[in-house]
């Protein structure tokens, strides 16, 4: 069998554990893809602030696509090489049908260079403790300039259902997914996705989806899992993910990901 040229994975419940680390064996594991000469690309609903972490623990080595596929990462230089943003007057239009539909929603935006919020969002671990970048702002204010990611938080509706009613109010303005089990919608710009970044990067290496293996485990993965030649779910995916790939490692707690590149790559001690 010929090893992959390409290796894409998710982050957050996917290759990293449930706090958030990057464990020894998955880094030498991402190292292994790369000194068998394989590219190596996190996929990630994460913003680049939230990508310093991860860019440490690889060492600063490959790209990162972020915000489901709007921004491209470079983990050398810590900068964002490529974005495919919302305009902001599909972004005043999103957020008006949206409201109108389901007035309980609160707003945010990610843009490339921070990240604003309505008074009544509530903000997740990771911006509720950093300052950095995150701020307050009126609600009219949100579509001021262009942003790679539009987010929408329900105070209560199941994340599923929620998604299906975006889909249907904003589905022809932009792309709705969802990736973190709670009532949260996050909106690129129409036909962005995981999957579309990730073409793009290949096909600019004349890498085939055939020689793709990705890993994931919410619905925000399934456009990438669905275009890779090989796709991995961990154990601890999404129902719609596992039903959707062919191949299921163990858990992000359990090492899934590294234990799957092993299979595939040999660990570090074996010379194949």
């Amino acid at each position: 069998m010929n090893l992959p040229r390409l290796v894409a994975t998710d982050l957050d419940g996917t290759a990293l554990r449930s706090d958030g680390t990057v464990s020894p064996r998955t880094a030498a594991a991402f190292a292994r893809v790369e000194e068998a000469g394989g590219t190596l690309v996190f996929v990630t609903a994460r913003p680049p602030r939230w990508m310093h972490s991860v860019a440490e623990a690889v060492r600063h080595h490959g790209l990162a696509i972020c915000a489901n596929g709007a921004l491209v990462y470079d983990l050398h230089t810590e900068e964002i090489v490529e974005a495919r943003l919302i305009e902001p007057a599909v972004l005043e239009e999103s957020i008006v049908r949206l409201r109108t539909r389901l007035p309980g929603l609160a707003f945010s935006v990610e843009y490339e260079g921070g990240f604003a919020h309505e008074a009544g969002y509530v903000l997740d671990r990771w911006d509720s403790r950093r300052a950095y970048g995150v701020r307050v702002t009126a609600s009219a204010a949100l579509a001021s300039r262009p942003c790679a990611k539009l987010l929408a938080q329900h105070p209560s509706m199941d994340p599923d259902e929620l998604h299906r009613q975006a889909l249907e109010c904003v589905g022809d303005l932009v792309t709705p997914t969802h990736s973190s089990g709670h009532a949260l919608i996050e909106m690129s710009a129409r036909g962005v996705t995981k999957a579309t970044a990730l073409a793009a990067l290949a096909g600019e290496r004349g890498i085939r989806p055939a020689e793709v293996v990705a890993f994931g485990d919410m619905p925000n993965d399934l456009p990438m899992l669905t275009w890779a030649g090989t796709a991995y779910a961990v154990a601890n995916a999404h129902p719609d993910v596992l039903a959707a790939v062919d191949h299921v490692t163990a858990a992000n707690n359990d090492d899934g990901v590294a234990l799957a590149l092993e299979d595939l790559f040999g660990s570090s001690g074996d010379q194949r």
